[in-house]
């Protein structure tokens, strides 16, 4: 009896784990303390069709009074692989912040690729992302 409840539990996990925004990080703590940090399921709340996740009340209470500022720059998308005209996904592990925003990078390959040279990759990503 147990079997097909954790079996039908298992495969509403995936479905519901796509709805979550930032593969369920904490956007503010990206800003705050600089760091990655797994936001709490138990506080979250609902933005822009995804679900945000987040360490605490505090910073939930932040983002809520100011989302735009705390979602990463080009939905999420790459500036390195932008810069060379592919549109590929960041990763949430691997992030930059410049300027109070936070970028998304796809591998920690693109991370140092970004950090030493950010103003070029961050021109070319524009010029792609607005060509889109």
């Amino acid at each position: 009896m147990l079997a097909p409840i954790l079996l039908t539990l298992s495969l509403a996990l995936p479905a519901g784990a796509q709805d979550w925004a930032l593969e369920g990080f904490d956007p503010v703590g990206y800003i705050t303390q600089n760091r990655a940090l797994p936001g709490r399921s138990d506080i979250s709340t609902m933005w822009r069709g995804k679900v945000w996740h987040f360490v605490s009340e505090e910073n939930r209470a932040r983002f809520e009074a100011n989302p735009r500022s705390y979602i990463p720059v080009f939905d999420g998308y790459c500036p390195v692989q932008l810069s060379k005209g592919r549109f590929e996904i960041g990763n949430p592990s691997y992030f930059a912040i410049r300027d109070r925003r936070i970028y998304l990078l796809r591998s920690r390959a693109a991370l140092r690729e970004f950090v030493q040279n950010p103003e070029p990759i961050l021109s070319l990503a524009r010029s792609t992302w607005q060509a889109r």
